[in-house]
């Protein structure tokens, strides 16, 4: 690794046992890495934090849970809840400069597993999230035709059940009815007819594994060296989903009948805000997109200066992440309210779909009856996949920033094999999701493998900063960055108001987790078939967890 890690035998000297004011001793060596540039830091944390999930999952639960009155508990969670877990870890990185295992040494060392368990826990999301990526480069590749394969029903996946309603008269839609791009996503990309579920998940589809291996070739070439190569990296893949999201949402509101769906997304219900479900929603939505608790901001602030703004860095990345949650809520029913125009329904019939099938179905199915459907097409799956390589990055580099400073001796001067190890590890462990069922396994390592766990692991990482540590010591470390000491709001919700934000959302959730973040479909039909069904999951799961 370009950067390493000192062995720390002590205490961080950035600060004194007692309340008196820090001295800001520097207790990173000169060869650890750093930042290029600050704006390679801010967007290497805002494309971890901005991933699929904000394009698919805010703009569902925010018309199912009262449209515009949504808003309401997702701001107040995010002031109380999200940013403050958010900041606290920025600062931790970037005072003690290393990484999610090491790092407890300096703050209470009896957590130390906290640190072990977020590298397993980045491991197994590492497993599944890439198999998604995986699947958008596939339609990348499928969209360079004339004619986009998922437009009719005339392929050999088809079967008499293939409904194509766009330019076609007297169209009955019944409830055995399947467009050409849900076919096209279950019976060609994924073939999951020919699966049963967990205990018959078939063979590997060749297809998705050479998908899968060029995306982790991508992964291995832009993490080799550290941030000084993923830093340039992420001017592109952070940037460039920005200007397909400008670009689809010109053209969503250009579509015939785009109001309807801007009208069904925002419309508010304010009864729904004395549901307590709703108010699980807006954290469950907060804390996985803002996304404390997996590591990844502690590895990327450990690269920063010690004096480096983290404050404002909080305060940007957050509002740029929540931003654009609300924005892709927008292109996305824009096109949803194109879409029932269409198919002569009402927007609800056709919002009831979400998580993958909204990505790899619905939308799709609206881009092919476009003019320019190829173009569009093809600009979408890239900002799909660029979308999904920056959690990529910011994941493994959790991963191996925890590693290498827990193990600098072993692994400091042998960056670029670790690097190699782990994604071999990583494409090895995703070959089960490239199965026929591969379906029902992404399901089973997202809601088993990482749902609850990265809750606990959020809530004991607040529980000892604020309490073991101590919120005076934390303070005094953040004065001694930034000079000014946290204000009272920031103590109060790191030592209190935030903990109990896990504790409530916690005993509550009932959600998948970053960065999947679906759960249910609501279609049936669509369920069985895709196998994105909580139900089905935890059958076919149970006795491999019992």
């Amino acid at each position: 690794m370009a950067g390493s890690l000192t062995h720390h035998s002590s205490p961080n000297p950035g600060y004194s046992t007692n309340n008196a004011v820090p001295v800001p001793v520097i207790t990173q060596t000169e060869s650890r890495d750093k930042w290029s540039k600050k704006m390679d830091f801010l967007l290497s944390v805002i494309g971890f934090a901005v991933d699929l999930g904000n394009v698919w999952r805010f703009p569902y639960i925010c018309y199912q849970n009262g449209g515009g009155a949504f808003l309401i508990p997702y701001i107040l969670m995010a002031i109380f809840g999200g940013v403050p877990l958010f900041y606290m870890e920025l600062a931790l990185g970037q005072f003690h400069r290393t990484g999610a295992i090491s790092i407890w040494k300096h703050i209470c060392p009896i957590f130390k597993g906290i640190g072990y368990a977020i590298c397993i826990i980045a491991l197994y999301v590492s497993f599944y999230y890439n198999t998604i990526i995986a699947w958008a480069l596939f339609y990348f590749y499928s969209s360079f035709s004339s004619i986009l394969p998922w437009t009719n029903c005339d392929n050999v996946w088809n079967t008499p059940d293939c409904t194509n309603y766009f330019g076609m008269d007297n169209i009955t839609w019944t409830n055995a009815s399947r467009s050409p791009a849900e076919e096209f996503y279950t019976r060609n990309v994924l073939e999951i007819h020919k699966s049963s579920g967990l205990r018959d998940v078939g063979g590997v589809r060749w297809q998705l594994m050479l998908c899968l291996f060029l995306i982790f070739t991508i992964v291995y070439f832009s993490l080799w060296k550290g941030v000084k190569t993923s830093g340039k990296v992420v001017w592109v893949t952070a940037t460039l989903p920005y200007i397909v999201l400008f670009i689809l949402l010109i053209r969503g509101a250009t579509l015939p009948g785009a109001w309807r769906g801007v009208v069904f997304y925002l419309k508010p219900q304010w009864g729904k805000l004395l549901e307590t479900s709703v108010w699980v929603d807006a954290a469950a939505q907060i804390f996985f997109s803002l996304g404390p608790g997996f590591g990844v901001l502690l590895a990327l602030s450990s690269y920063n200066s010690f004096t480096n703004n983290c404050y404002r860095d909080a305060i940007v990345t957050s509002l740029v992440n929540c931003l654009t949650s609300f924005v892709s809520g927008f292109v996305i029913f824009t096109v949803l309210g194109y879409m029932a125009e269409m198919r002569q329904v009402e927007v609800e019939d056709v919002a009831r779909d979400k998580g993958p099938s909204l990505l790899f179905i619905t939308y799709p199915e609206a881009i092919a009856n476009m003019m320019g459907s190829t173009f569009f097409a093809i600009i979408f799956f890239v900002m799909m996949i660029t979308l999904g390589l920056d959690s990529t990055f910011g994941g493994l580099e959790a991963i191996i920033t925890a590693v290498l400073d827990e193990y600098p001796d072993q692994f400091y001067h042998r960056r670029e094999l670790f690097v190699l190890c782990l994604v071999v590890v990583c494409f090895l462990g995703s070959l089960s999701t490239l199965t026929n069922g591969g379906a029902y396994v992404v399901k089973l390592l997202e809601e088993f493998g990482v749902g609850s766990s990265i809750i606990a692991v959020g809530f004991l990482e607040a529980i000892a900063v604020s309490w073991f540590y101590g919120i005076h010591r934390f303070s005094n470390d953040v004065q001694a960055m930034l000079g000014k000491a946290p204000g009272l709001f920031w103590k109060v919700c790191w030592v209190a108001i935030s903990p109990a934000f896990l504790a409530f959302f916690g005993s509550n959730e009932h959600h998948p987790v970053k960065p999947l973040r679906d759960h249910s479909l609501q279609d049936q039909k669509t369920a069985s078939a895709v196998a994105f069904k909580v139900e089905e999951s935890r059958q076919f799961s149970a006795p491999s967890v019992d």
